[in-house]
């Protein structure tokens, strides 16, 4: 049932952005904006339907907490930022859910920093997905070789990209042609590929070493997943 939410969730937008095309129906991106916070709000929910106690929940806020200081550290450096890797090793660490709440928190605290606005729930949306898959992917035992979490490091950033960039076609540049709409991702990809290489960066450094300290604190406290 739980697992069952939480993949009606995550599939609420793009079915939404595709009935919409569908339907021929206007203002795609309010109507989107929408489903994703519905989508954020059901999996909020979701996760306090569990009951965490405090000592479950703190691992989540530690680790957002480092994601967005990591954020603003390297604002200088345009998609050099360890968020996508902070959130991985969340998910890969304590499960899906958590992977899940510490990219959205991520992106909304952050905010408060860099601003606020429409772009926001995508980013939670985006990062949150980050950090699920990476939770599903750890939980299957994909997560056993570096390189297998590298590989997931780079396309999970590539994923973020292309969310957060079909955010911009539909609520800014409005393109009348698909070319129109394939030029802008092209502009985005070498932006999106470097995302992706500072994100195994990021991972190459604190994968290992992150992940082994909080193996042993789940262990040391019986922290649930």
């Amino acid at each position: 049932m739980r697992v069952g939410v939480e993949i009606a969730c995550l599939v609420a937008v793009p079915l939404c952005l595709g009935a919409c095309a569908v339907a021929g129906i206007e203002q795609v991106a309010l109507l989107s904006g929408l489903v994703v916070l519905a989508s954020l709000a059901l999996f909020f929910a979701q996760f306090e339907r569990s009951r965490p106690r405090l000592r479950d929940a703190m691992p989540i806020a530690v680790l957002s907490a480092l994601a967005v200081a990591g954020r603003i550290l390297f604002a200088p450096l345009p998609d050099v930022k360890p968020v996508s890797a902070i959130a991985i090793i969340a998910g890969a660490s304590f499960g899906r859910t958590s992977g899940f709440m510490v990219g959205a928190l991520t992106a909304l605290v952050s905010n408060f920093f860099f601003g606020q606005g429409p772009w926001t729930p995508w980013q939670m949306y985006a990062w949150g997905l980050v950090g699920y898959l990476a939770g599903v992917l750890a939980q299957m035992g994909w997560f056993k070789r570096m390189p297998v979490v590298l590989g997931y490091g780079f396309v999970a950033a590539l994923l973020y990209g292309a969310i957060l960039n079909l955010w911009s076609l539909i609520g800014f540049f409005h393109p009348q042609t698909f070319a129109e709409g394939l030029a802008i991702y092209a502009v985005a990809v070498p932006l999106d590929v470097l995302h992706g290489v500072a994100t195994d960066a990021f991972l190459l450094a604190l994968y290992a070493p992150w992940k082994g300290k909080l193996e042993r604190i789940k262990r040391k406290y019986a922290l649930a997943e």
